[in-house]
């Protein structure tokens, strides 16, 4: 079952993550709405067809940036394209988690969490 209420914090200079009952939350800092041309980003959790936790947030995200903003191997926020696929990305240096989407804007979210293996088991039924 899902831990209702998860919140995973960063530093105050990140993204949040929450979950609910029925909705997965990415609530994004003022800098990097900006920064990134993003809105926060909520989705029903039956839409989260996969989680999984990647070793490098940068490093996994893959395409061209359009729009956003790129510092190779630092940071990375905005929308990533590839192949008729969009990600919506806000990763630093480190761990992150890459959430596979159905029937949403984005085909993918890759947000940087200081747990992000507490993220994946607050996601149920998907599949890493």
């Amino acid at each position: 079952m899902i831990d209702n209420g998860l919140t995973v914090e960063n530093d105050g200079a990140m993204a949040t993550i929450e979950t609910t009952a029925r909705t997965l939350r990415i609530t994004l800092t003022p800098a990097e709405r900006v920064l990134g041309l993003l809105r926060d980003l909520e989705v029903p959790l039956t839409a989260v067809r996969s989680a999984e936790v990647v070793p490098d947030g940068p490093a996994a995200a893959r395409g061209l940036r359009a729009p956003g903003l790129g510092l190779p191997g630092l940071r990375k926020i905005g929308t990533w394209r590839r192949r008729g696929k969009r990600t919506f990305v806000s990763v630093r240096r480190g761990p992150a988690v890459r959430l596979g989407l159905a029937g949403q804007r984005f085909d993918a979210a890759l947000v940087s969490a200081p747990d992000p293996a507490a993220v994946v088991a607050a996601v149920p039924g998907a599949r890493t």
